[in-house]
């Protein structure tokens, strides 16, 4: 059972799936001024693009309409099902998630929980780990901000470098969240090598079923591959979701040099050959006006249609695209049961 903005449904009647993308969305920083709403001008694209969020109208996309049509684009491309990872702190919209979805025919998969500390309000900020537990869990299994729309994933979990008191206890809670609805967990780690294995330990300490745990941006936090190995040996799955951001350039810092899609493959299509093909998930993440088509970038189709080629070149096992494109993310949009 796979919960859904419309409802749930049979994993046997979705197709491909993406695990990590955001369809409505405000990823402006805070305190960055400038107009959400301005237009992105052709000769301007390509460098707004470049450095990405740093633009405040290129990282806001509110509009249901907009989804709709970049989501009928990824049906046409194959696509099927949608994570839409934009928790609260990102203008997260349930009610738009529905729309967007009814209007597309594609599945769309909404989140439940917080992003990092500087995104969300002082009154959350203030929750004890047990209320963010109830708030979380309710998410899943009653609804969102005042909807019946049920969320069917926990996460991205923001969390900074270091973790802050509050993103600590985020994390507790999306432990016991865990526990009482069912649902994985998706983490947003902090930018330092050693922020994965410190969100695993409280996640463990919490009782989080590990291998329910999806460890996001591979491409930045272990850009060269390096540490994901132990990773993996604790049981997580990994997850490389930049494809399409074909730059060294990373806008975050400039102590990071982006891998490209031949070169997160190639490290994926290595993790395998080590026996761990099944711990591995990928997607864009797309946040920005610059990566959907209305804007001339590559889509939500974009791993279907460009990428799964390049497996193909690269001599990708078959059961490896098929748990790529598909498999892994539906194992682990489905609901375990719980205690009752």
């Amino acid at each position: 059972m796979i919960r859904t903005v419309l409802g749930d449904v049979s994993a046997d009647t979705v197709g491909p799936a993406l695990m990590h993308e955001h369809l409505l969305f405000d990823i402006v920083p805070p305190q960055v001024d400038g107009d959400r709403d301005a237009g992105i001008a052709l000769e301007d694209r390509w460098q707004v693009d470049y450095r990405s969020n740093e633009t405040p109208a290129n990282a806001h996309q509110t509009d249901a309409d907009v989804a709709a049509r970049e989501l009928a684009l990824y049906a046409a491309d194959g696509g099927s099902l949608l994570v839409d990872q934009s928790v609260f702190g990102l203008a997260r919209d349930a009610d738009g998630l529905a729309r967007a979805s009814r209007a597309s025919g594609v599945h769309v998969v909404a989140c439940a929980g917080t992003y990092v500390e500087a995104f969300v309000d002082s009154a959350t900020r203030a929750l004890s780990a047990e209320a963010l537990a109830h708030r979380f869990t309710q998410e899943v299994t009653e609804g969102l901000d005042g909807t019946e729309i049920r969320a069917g994933l926990i996460g991205e979990i923001g969390c900074s470098w270091p973790l802050t008191d509050f993103e600590t206890r985020a994390l507790e809670a999306a432990a016991e969240a865990q526990q009482r609805s069912g649902a994985a967990i998706s983490l947003h780690p902090g930018r330092h090598e050693t922020a994965c294995a410190r969100i695993l330990d409280i996640l463990a300490a919490s009782g989080a079923d590990l291998s329910r745990v999806i460890l996001c941006h591979m491409d930045r936090t272990h850009s060269d591959g390096h540490g994901i190995l132990p990773l993996l040996e604790r049981g997580c799955v990994v997850e490389w979701d930049f494809f399409g951001i074909e730059q060294s350039h990373y806008w975050m810092t400039d102590a990071v040099e982006l891998p490209t899609d031949l070169g997160r493959l190639r490290l994926i299509r290595e993790l395998d050959r080590q026996g761990f093909g099944a711990q591995i998930t990928i997607s864009h993440d797309i946040c920005t006006k610059t990566r959907l088509r209305q804007c001339g970038g590559h889509g939500y189709g974009h791993i279907l249609r460009n990428v799964r080629a390049l497996m193909l070149r690269l001599d990708f096992r078959p059961p490896l695209i098929d748990a790529l494109l598909r498999d892994t993310p539906l194992r682990l949009l489905n609901l375990k049961e719980t205690p009752q």
